[in-house]
């Protein structure tokens, strides 16, 4: 297993489709990330800055765990072969203050993993374009939330986003490339709660193009060819959210959440160099289309409250942004199902447990493009959050 402390590698087959992550805590594994317009304690200052107004007035602090297992994926065409199985173990951070001054604002924190992506293959022929790729990244996002009267709300948040990549391939012409970047971006919450019962809710995650710039080694044959810079560009895409949530009497509340996620902004894979890499441009500097397309994802959540015990699960479904045409053995991506199940235990007035389970399960995606002719299937992913949290 993998563990690196804030500084993680996941990979693209986790939730969402893409690359993106939207599991950050023990309450987004339970529901299924349908945890918007009911994100409350410490990680609504992630999944949605504007529900800290609605917190108890403490610090709420949270430290999670998720462990990702993913199943090898397999190839059906000329050759069968998969992709090895991985493991890995991410850390999270969550943060809301108390009430400041008289207006009920708070501030608050989070350190996820907001993307990433590793796949690696054995076989000659995806080795070929896809020995490994691998995308590190960890987001520190400060947030303010503000109330706009008795029953809305406003938050916003500045994303700082640390990255590193590794990309390698092997066949007559290979690279091995590594790099790492900062990058910069925001985030909006508006919530609006028309009763004790109903809590509406809209966010938006702006857009960031990973900027990664480090070395690359470029070999023909067994000839060093190249050894010097290269950048390339990234991104993690725009997301809007709209949620609504119910609670009953009973103490039920049920969460409905649609969220579109621009994909479309990944156009082309370019890895740009400062000089010319001559007869290696064509394997290593051309653009390579993506042409992704933008998504939607559905989720249900549904959370139930007991004396001091909280039980919750979720679902959703999600579409894949990748097209067949250009569909590759970096990321095998396919519309997904995902269920949940988790639940949390109020040690005392201080201290609160939790404990969640996620199955992603994709279809199988035939392809045929101008580099693969098959199928891919059996892509799987297991997530696994425990976590505590303080008050004070």
């Amino acid at each position: 297993m993998r563990i690196v402390a804030l500084s993680v590698i996941v990979s693209a087959t986790v939730m969402a489709g893409g690359y993106k992550i939207p599991e950050s805590s023990i309450n987004g594994t339970a529901l299924s990330a349908a945890y918007v317009a009911n994100a409350h304690g410490a990680d609504a200052a992630y999944y949605n800055p504007a529900a800290m107004v609605y917190n108890e007035d403490v610090n709420l602090l949270e430290v999670d765990a998720t462990y990702i297992g993913l199943s090898s994926i397999d190839f059906d065409g000329a050759s069968d072969y998969g992709s090895k199985e991985e493991n890995f173990l991410i850390p999270s951070l969550h943060f809301s203050s108390k009430k400041l001054g008289d207006n009920n604002a708070r501030v608050g924190f989070s350190i996820v993993v907001p993307a990433g992506l590793s796949k690696r293959w054995e076989n000659p022929t995806p080795k070929a374009t896809a020995e490994e790729f691998t995308l590190e990244t960890v987001e520190f996002n400060p947030s303010l939330a503000i109330p706009l009267g008795d029953t809305v709300s406003f938050g916003a948040g500045i994303r700082v986003i640390s990255s590193s990549g590794i990309v390698k391939s092997s066949a007559a012409v290979s690279r091995d490339m590594e790099g790492s970047g900062i990058d910069y971006g925001y985030n909006l919450a508006l919530m609006v709660k028309p009763t004790s019962a109903w809590a509406l809710a809209a966010t938006y995650r702006s857009k960031i193009d990973l900027s990664i710039e480090g070395n690359a080694k470029l070999y023909s044959g067994a000839t060093l060819a190249y050894n010097g810079d290269v950048s390339v560009s990234v991104p993690v895409p725009a997301a809007f959210n709209l949620a609504a949530a119910y609670t009953f009497d009973t103490g039920t509340t049920v969460e409905a959440v649609f969220e579109r996620t621009f994909w479309s902004a990944y156009k082309n894979l370019d890895f740009d160099y400062p000089v010319s890499i001559g007869g290696l441009s064509s394997f290593f500097d051309d653009p390579k289309p993506k042409n992704w397309k933008n998504t939607n994802c559905y989720r249900l959540g549904l959370t139930q409250k007991f004396d001091q015990w909280t039980g919750m699960a979720g679902f959703g479904y999600s579409e894949t942004p990748v097209p067949e045409s250009t569909l590759g053995y970096e990321l095998p991506d396919s519309d997904d199902w995902m269920v949940s199940l988790g639940g949390r235990y109020q040690l005392d007035e201080h201290w609160n447990i939790g404990l969640a389970g996620l199955v992603d399960v994709k279809k199988s995606q035939e392809v045929h493009n101008s580099s693969i002719n098959g199928e891919f299937s059996n892509a799987r992913a297991y997530l696994v959050t425990a976590g505590i949290e303080y008050r004070f």
